[in-house]
């Protein structure tokens, strides 16, 4: 039987990969233990981004006699956002598990998170929490914690943890989000715009002992960046005239006023022409009017994304009880499920 034609397994695990070598041989067999003394099946997508170590070599080695071990070769290094898309987009199983190659995160709490899925149907994602971190404190912590509280505040999804690359989801949220850029950090926030019931559970975190950390302090000033465009999305995305509009009234009010109560004062007989405060007034409704009209344009270039096959307005669920599916059974239909995605 070819690789292609094996039965879908219950969990895909996604790691993504950049010059990590030297972990390889222990991630693989480390995720492997794992998964090995638990009822649920299971696939390894071992994204390689572009390594340039000798990642791929080692991959193929390692797949050989490992039929749920797959590896995805990108053909660059395009970042950890594209290389999770690479693998969610080969995903198979009912279950998806993501974290990081280093071995800083545990894979022996792979099957802590999915009993908790498997456990509590109310909840669709489960956020590893790094509750003993084993990082420096002042270049890697410190910001950590900074960052986690500025993104819980502004998306209103509340973790300790955000940069725990330790997750695991069932697979229809996966199939709703999409990454690009450098959204990874911000995959909470795109699951619960899809529509997921966070849970947070601590795991165990080492210290990195081979290898190379891809990581540095300026990665701060890109995550306010994508924090923007994260809130943006979640707030405004299928309203952008209440965004636009909204500040350009902000801006056009006070500039009408002024530009009145210099009217009056023309209309007085007193001369306007030199004050400074006309070219203010005339400033503020002219950005105001631009806004508004930026956020017209962004009404019509949503409608036309919606209604030419873009993404859902919405994502829903009908549910439909079996004794209903039984008592009105129809001769052409399929078995009925618990419930039905829209």
């Amino acid at each position: 039987m070819t690789r292609s034609h094996l039965p879908a397994p219950d969990v895909s695990i996604v790691v993504p990969i950049y010059n990590e070598v030297e972990n390889l041989p222990d991630l693989v067999e480390r995720i492997a233990q794992a998964m090995a003394g638990g009822a649920l099946s299971f696939e390894l997508l071992a994204v390689d981004d572009g390594s340039t170590d000798g990642s791929r070599q080692v991959l193929r080695e390692l797949a050989v006699g490992r039929p749920w071990l797959r590896p995805v070769f990108l053909v660059r290094n395009y970042g950890q956002s594209s290389a999770l898309q690479a693998g969610f987009d080969r995903v198979r199983g009912r279950y998806v598990v993501t974290l990081d190659a280093d071995l800083q995160n545990e894979p022996g709490d792979i099957p802590l998170l999915l009993e908790r899925l498997e456990t509590d149907p109310d909840v669709d994602m489960v956020s590893g929490w790094r509750k003993d971190r084993q990082d420096a404190e002042l270049s890697r912590k410190l910001p950590s914690r900074i960052a986690n509280r500025l993104i819980s505040r502004a998306t209103g999804v509340h973790l300790h943890d955000y940069g725990c690359a330790l997750k695991a989801y069932r697979r229809p949220i996966i199939d709703r989000i999409r990454l690009y850029g450098e959204l990874h950090r911000f995959i909470p926030s795109l699951a619960k715009e899809a529509g997921a019931r966070i849970a947070e559970v601590p795991v165990r975190h080492h210290a990195r002992t081979r290898g190379v950390s891809k990581y540095g302090i300026d990665r701060t000033f890109r995550v306010i960046l994508d924090l923007i465009l994260i809130v943006f999305f979640m707030r405004y995305r299928q309203r952008p005239l209440h965004a636009f509009g909204g500040l350009g009234l902000w801006l056009a009010t006070p500039g009408m006023l002024i530009l009145g109560w210099l009217f009056m004062l023309k209309l007085l007989g007193e001369d306007i022409g030199g004050r400074p405060l006309l070219l203010a007034g005339v400033m503020l409704v002219l950005m105001g009017a631009q806004m508004i009209a930026a956020g017209l344009i962004g009404e019509l270039l949503t409608r036309i994304y919606h209604e030419t096959g873009g993404a859902p307005q919405f994502h829903a669920e009908e549910y439909v009880p079996a004794s209903t599916a039984a008592a009105e059974p129809r001769a052409d239909a399929q078995p009925a499920a618990p419930s039905v995605t829209v």
